[in-house]
């Protein structure tokens, strides 16, 4: 895929790569090691991921594109993400997944956001669930952790009063049920 303004020969995960890059890496250090971990997790899905495998991948390292602080105007980095990548006119099924990482939704519910949310499509498929598995099991440091410890680590950084835990408490049965298929669609094309 080729954006409109970019030399045939860029992908779109190098273009993605170059945007993440250049919004987290010298502002935010760990959150650029965190997505980068990310898209690690995702190319390790490309058999599961098919002709897909290059979105997942952008969309790994481009999901916590809202927290740099240039573009963070709601304060609600799936859909200050999605708004900013609209805006650069990235292709609109990436942007859709940003904007729709890891149960976002619900999360949108809890800060009163969720209009501005729907703006944006929740495709719910096989690739969608890819993004939250890679996201699910990356520690803020880009590291492969369970998707159980990484929901305790969560809880443990935000505390137990902070609207996140609340979010992340609530939406856990729901995100371990996406890491649950996710092992078993790639277990299924493991098996052939």
């Amino acid at each position: 895929m080729v954006l409109s303004g970019y030399p045939s020969v860029v992908t779109l995960f190098a273009w993605a790569y170059g945007v993440a890059e250049h919004k987290l890496a010298s502002v935010l250090p760990r959150r650029w090691e965190h997505v980068q971990g990310v898209a690690r997790q995702a190319r390790s899905l490309q058999p599961m991921a098919g002709s897909d495998a290059d979105l997942l991948e952008s969309a790994a390292i481009l999901h916590d594109v809202g927290y740099a602080p240039d573009i963070a105007h709601t304060g609600f980095h799936p859909l200050d993400g999605a708004n900013f990548l609209h805006l650069i006119d990235a292709p609109a099924r990436l942007v859709h997944l940003v904007a729709h990482h890891s149960y976002a939704a619900l999360e949108a519910d809890l800060r009163e956001l969720s209009a501005e949310l729907s703006e944006f499509e929740d495709e719910r498929g096989s690739l969608r669930d890819a993004l939250w598995y890679c996201d699910l099991t990356t520690t803020p440091d880009g590291e492969v952790i369970d998707a159980r410890d990484r929901i305790a680590e969560i809880q443990q950084r935000y505390g137990p009063d902070h609207l996140v835990t609340r979010f992340i408490t609530q939406a856990s049965p729901e995100l371990l049920a996406v890491v649950d298929r996710t092992e078993r669609r790639l277990s299924a094309v493991a098996a052939g």
